[in-house]
């Protein structure tokens, strides 16, 4: 839950459709289409499908990975949710990693070193952010704020306790 004190950038849906446009537009440019694409579960999951839509690739793929657990909170490394995905194949293929924002860095870097070495990698989010470790070739917007996507509902909704009344 996002504390009171905490300087937040909203999103909305409009500015996503443009922001991906951007995204995939820049890729376009530079003659660098991917032939894969690998979201970063779960807000990459939006950004992934957007640039695969706007630019008609059809290998899609996700990395369900957790390390903030909140506001400024996160585990003490990046861990893997469930299994880890098959990615031997993306080796000497151009690859993109989409994620909705750069924060620390941290879960980018832990992405990359799932990938093959000798996969072409680019990296391209709506957000980065000044302080990330690991700067994205492609971020449609820079903040040092907290953002809320349009995906995020606050509070999530509660689901009722089994055998509860």
């Amino acid at each position: 839950m996002v504390s009171e004190d905490v300087e937040l950038e909203v999103f909305d849906y409009t500015e996503f459709g443009i922001g991906i446009r951007w995204l995939a537009q820049q890729l376009a440019d530079q003659q660098w289409i991917p032939e894969a694409i690998l979201g970063v579960v779960r807000g990459g999951l939006f950004v992934a499908a957007g640039i695969a839509y706007a630019l008609d690739i059809k290998d899609v793929r996700h990395v369900n990975v957790e390390y903030y657990t909140d506001v400024g909170a996160t585990l003490p490394a990046p861990v893997i949710i469930g299994e880890a995905p098959h990615l031997s194949d993306l080796a000497g293929m151009r690859v993109l990693v989409a994620d909705d924002v750069a924060d620390s860095g941290a879960t980018l870097h832990f992405v990359r070193g799932l990938l093959p070495t000798d996969a072409e990698v680019r990296v391209a989010v709506l957000y980065g952010k000044p302080s990330s470790t690991y700067p994205p070739e492609l971020a449609w917007r820079s903040t040092e704020k907290w953002i809320r996507f349009p995906w995020i509902q606050v509070p999530p909704i509660q689901r009722p306790t089994p055998g509860g009344g």
